[in-house]
């Protein structure tokens, strides 16, 4: 029984302020200044000027061309991967899908530093190539590094949305196919691929928006003819008011929709639900021996490019040279002391900031989550499409909305202005991560049946004491894992951070990173908060999983009241 307690009404209507003053008040700061002169009327010119500039178009056309080329390359490397590892018989495969998402682990602008070192221009595969055959491969060179970086790292999102939808395809529609005639690639290209074709467009849209809007990849690789970074070197060199820096948000951000909004077209154009229902998953196939020599010789290649980063980030950080030789060498621990010494500030931060920015994400999130599925006041559904729009926002446009719509905000007792504070991290991370805590929130929700509520309401329990004695302790896995993954993903965060840390003491670990990596010298110490960030972010993901699976029988009882 859904009722509309006044105290839930306040809680929404404090919910939807929030998100109007922190998201969508900072978004229309950008967009009112790109479509606004200096007199406050609307204009155009800076979209005309934006488009007379070449450097612009160039990076435009860059950034297109990097991120359509990226999400073709991933492409390549996560269909042959889901589809051998879901519909083939052969050992590992649950290793290899384990693996296979493990760049996700590791922020892409720390990957791109390692992969200098492996594949660059005097790296280490190039200085083998050179001793023996006399060649050398530039893949890491201007727009092509960005893109190898990018979609090994990126590759994962469509692997995972892929696999879920092959997963779900009925066999009998396999099996149909067969009874016409249909094998091998004609049967994958005709009849599987159609019907898993809703998770491969989710991955593929996702991989386009990451790339698309990515800041700290260029930055680190020392490509500045993108979009991204453009907007960052404008508003950062030539001031928060110069208007193509807001221009090139504009952009970023209708891309980013368009792209959630195409792959959403797409996929409702046409119905691609199963008529059977509870249809066994499609049997796997044997792969006969040269089938599974290929297969394998296609993975291992690929798990080989996957891993090398994270190999590559812990060889600099264990030792003390690594230029213009295969290996490292000269073993030590200094920049694990340097980093505990120098940089245990920033490693502190960033504990503060996520974690903070977690329990708010919790809080908020499963709030919602109740409002939205336990009542029916008018407009709830709008609390969830808003926390949607965060899902689509590059880091890079809300950082500058920021800057743009709180210049000058002073906070209460004399603590300075609010975007020279620590709390302008707090809010930026919850903004942003709040859409994976509340999917997390409302998928522990539906789970717990409605019964459970009104038997405690029957026995004499108030709203309160019930959604506090029996909704949150069953919704405790959920909330646990929203939190966990809020906080391993506003830990990798780049693109705000540059932009929102106005002096080093307030630097979280991934502002660190970056500056290491700045310099030759700081690429050990770089590497060494690399991996104490990776190891947070690996734990974090671990206990996830962990504290999904604890929480599932609990879940269940409410099921089958």
């Amino acid at each position: 029984m859904k009722r509309n307690h006044p105290g839930l009404i306040a809680i929404a209507i404090a919910i939807a302020l929030f998100l109007f003053l922190f998201l969508i008040g900072p978004i229309l700061s950008v967009i009112y200044t790109a479509f606004t002169d200096g007199q406050g009327g609307f204009t155009l010119s800076h979209f005309l000027a934006f488009a007379e500039i070449s450097l612009m178009r160039e990076s435009f056309a860059n950034s297109l061309f990097v991120a359509g080329t990226t999400v073709a390359c991933a492409t390549v490397i996560a269909i042959p991967l889901a589809y051998l590892t879901m519909r083939f018989q052969f050992r590992g495969a649950v290793l290899i899908q384990t693996l296979g998402v493990l760049p996700l682990v590791m922020p892409a602008f720390v990957g791109a530093a390692a992969m200098q070192l492996i594949f660059g221009r005097s790296g280490a595969v190039n200085l083998i190539l050179m001793d023996n055959f006399g060649i050398s491969i530039p893949v890491m060179e201007g727009l092509s590094g960005i893109i190898f970086v990018e979609t090994l790292h990126y590759f994962p999102f469509i692997l995972l949305n892929l696999s879920a939808s092959l997963a779900t395809i009925d066999s009998s529609m396999e099996e149909a196919g067969q009874n016409l005639g249909a094998s091998g690639w004609r049967l994958f290209r005709k009849v599987i691929f159609p019907l898993a074709l809703p998770g491969y467009i989710a991955g593929a849209s996702l991989v386009f928006i990451k790339v698309f809007d990515d800041l700290g990849t260029p930055l680190v690789l020392n490509v500045t003819n993108m979009l991204a970074p453009q907007a960052y070197l404008r508003v950062t060199s030539i001031g928060i008011e110069d208007p193509i820096g807001y221009v090139i948000c504009v952009i970023l951000v209708i891309f980013s929709i368009a792209a959630m909004a195409g792959s959403w077209w797409f996929v409702k154009r046409r119905d691609y639900a199963l008529v059977s229902r509870g249809g066994a998953q499609a049997p796997k196939r044997k792969l006969t021996n040269w089938q599974t020599a290929l297969a394998y010789g296609w993975i291992i290649g690929i798990l080989m490019l996957v891993l090398s980063p994270h190999l590559g980030i812990l060889l600099m950080s264990l030792f003390k040279v690594w230029s213009f030789s295969v290996l490292p060498e000269q073993f030590t621990l200094v920049h694990y002391a340097t980093i505990f010494t120098d940089a245990k500030q920033m490693i502190w931060n960033t504990i503060l900031y996520c974690g903070l920015a977690a329990f708010v994400d919790i809080i908020i999130g499963g709030a919602i989550a109740y409002i939205v599925i336990r009542t029916t006041i008018p407009g709830r559904q709008i609390l969830d499409h808003l926390v949607t729009v965060a899902l689509a926002m590059p880091g890079l446009v809300l950082g500058i909305g920021y800057l743009r719509a709180f210049r000058g905000i002073e906070l209460p007792f004399g603590a300075g202005a609010f975007t020279a504070s620590w709390l302008i991290f707090v809010v930026a991370y919850s903004v942003r991560r709040l859409p994976y805590a509340l999917r997390s929130c409302m998928a522990a929700l539906t789970q717990v049946h409605p019964a459970l509520e009104e038997a405690a309401e029957n026995i004499g329990a108030g709203r309160w004491r019930t959604i506090r004695k029996i909704v949150i302790p069953l919704m405790m896995g959920g909330l646990l894992a929203g939190f966990v993954t809020s906080f391993i993903t506003a830990a990798a965060e780049i693109s705000e951070t540059i932009l929102l840390t106005s002096r080093e003491s307030l630097a979280p670990m991934s502002y660190g990173i970056y500056l290491y990596f700045q310099s030759i010298a700081g690429r050990g110490p770089g590497a060494a908060l690399s991996v104490v960030a990776i190891s947070i972010v690996a734990l974090g993901t671990y206990m996830t999983h962990r504290l999904a699976a604890a929480a599932t029988p609990h879940q269940n009882v409410g099921n089958r009241t």
